[in-house]
């Protein structure tokens, strides 16, 4: 048996995925995260666990084979209870989701749990990774000081540079609920000076021909590209724009791989841009990003890919 960790408001990617093991006859189980509270059932000791789900399915971690990490939402926490009750409610039940989870670390992932959790949280291990690796990133700063910000600005950046958070709010491509990149320019740079509250990653503003959109899969890539040359975040002004299919240059492909595998991820979205002076730029890798408008636009078989990734190593684990 496959778990597949989700959210309950995942859709498409996640049925495609399970249509796919229905075919393969390969059973699997759909744990939401965010409802992973008072709504499921959970008892477990020091080897196993037993999970009753909100719609009262239920699976123990002795079926369990396999997993795939696709998304991890915030625990829902209930309407009813006490303010004060919020606190130890999130954290025991955060407790009791670490718990399960480091109990299946023994079979396979994509991708492994606290790997992933690694890559995710630091934005700038990314990029040094990909610089180890010859791929070519932009001048960086992730600072909270109004001064050394300015000078990188005036020492980098030639007048235009781009903020952004180092977390993001929404892990989605349709820039909904999501903060969009800020372009900074000598106009509103003195307006940084609130930074203090908020620490940002700044990096010179790329002149790009096109964005990229990469999906990686075990040596294995899924590529489209955007036609945004103009914008600095295509989601937030959408009109005009439609997917391409694209050829990656294998030495882009080779370095790729190989920050990949020094990660440990199996899996990941990642972003470059082709810039004006003929470079590709990395930006950043996201080990549960969205890929559904690729396998949909351009008929890419990435859920298909995914489960033959895990199916793959189940077998070999058992061996």
């Amino acid at each position: 048996m496959i778990l597949c960790i989700t959210h309950s408001n995942d859709f498409y990617n996640i049925d495609i995925f399970f249509e796919y093991l229905a075919s393969k006859h390969i059973p699997y189980f759909r744990l939401n995260s965010d409802r992973l509270n008072h709504l499921q059932k959970i008892s477990m000791n020091e080897n196993s666990f037993e999970l009753t789900d909100e719609y009262g399915n239920t699976v123990s971690s002795k079926e369990i084979k396999g997993v795939w990490h696709r998304k991890s939402w915030k625990i829902s926490i209930p309407e009813e209870l006490d303010e004060d009750y919020e606190k130890i409610f999130l954290n025991e039940y955060t407790s009791l989701w670490y718990n399960l989870l480091t109990m299946l670390e023994h079979v396979p992932w994509v991708n492994p749990y606290e790997l992933e959790k690694k890559v995710d949280g630091n934005k700038l291990y990314q990029l040094r990774t990909a610089q180890k690796y010859d791929l070519c990133i932009p001048e960086t700063i992730f600072s909270n000081e109004e001064e050394k910000i300015t000078a990188f600005f005036h020492k980098h950046c030639n007048g235009k540079a781009v903020a952004k958070l180092h977390g993001v709010i929404a892990k989605t491509m349709d820039g909904e609920n999501q903060l969009a990149t800020t372009v900074i320019d000598e106009d509103n740079l003195e307006y940084i000076s609130d930074i203090a509250y908020c620490p940002m990653i700044f990096q010179p503003y790329i002149e790009k021909e096109y964005e990229l959109r990469i999906l990686y899969i075990d040596g294995e890539f899924f590529t489209g590209k955007i036609n945004n040359s103009e914008n600095a975040d295509w989601r937030v002004s959408r009109e005009g724009y439609f997917w391409s299919e694209y050829e990656l240059p294998e030495e882009i492909k080779n370095n790729l791989t190989s920050m990949m595998k020094e990660m440990g991820l199996y899996l990941g979205a990642a972003d470059m841009i082709k810039g004006k002076d003929g470079k590709y730029y990395f930006l950043e890798v996201n080990p549960q990003g969205e890929w559904g408008m690729l396998q949909k636009e351009l008929n890419f078989p990435i859920a298909e890919r995914i489960a033959d990734n895990i199916i793959k190593r189940m077998t070999t684990h058992e061996q």
